[in-house]
């Protein structure tokens, strides 16, 4: 009889910049990686056509949390623009981020590390004073690949 381990609780997942902790937020999409596939016919092969593979593709990460009175997200986001890019002499250092998904304990179950992370898009929440809706904020970053482990 095999044991069962409960699924981790998927509410809450930390991103990471090195040591800085950028935030907790409630939802992460953009997890993914696919493959480019040639395909090449051979000359009188009319069964099948041999399918190489190509480049690894690796989409854009999109977290969304409600609004916090945290500076970490800004504090990142402008090492690449204005001042804070023109204080590194226009260059941009790659970094490497981490997403980490918690058990119901606060504890790591799953951790993606990211290579070369860079921000490219951040939309504030929707202020409407008529509106019940969450202030909700909405980072989008661009990277080179990840590794995973528990």
């Amino acid at each position: 009889m095999a044991d069962t381990i409960d699924p981790p609780f998927v509410g809450k997942f930390i991103f990471k910049i090195g040591e800085l902790q950028i935030g907790a937020f409630t939802e992460v999409t953009g997890l993914a990686v696919s493959v480019d596939v040639e395909e090449l016919p051979e000359g009188g092969q009319n069964a099948y056509t041999h399918k190489l593979l190509g480049r690894m593709r690796w989409p854009n990460i999109v977290l969304k949390r409600g609004l916090t009175d945290s500076d970490a997200l800004f504090t990142w986001l402008m090492k690449f623009s204005g001042n804070g890019f023109s204080k590194a002499e226009n260059k941009v250092t790659p970094e490497t981020g981490s997403i980490s998904v918690l058990t119901a304990a606060g504890k790591p179950f799953r951790t993606w590390s990211l290579t070369d992370v860079k921000p490219i898009k951040w939309t504030g929440p929707r202020l409407a004073a008529s509106s019940r809706d969450l202030a909700i904020e909405e980072l989008e970053v661009c990277h080179s690949g990840f590794t995973v482990a528990t």
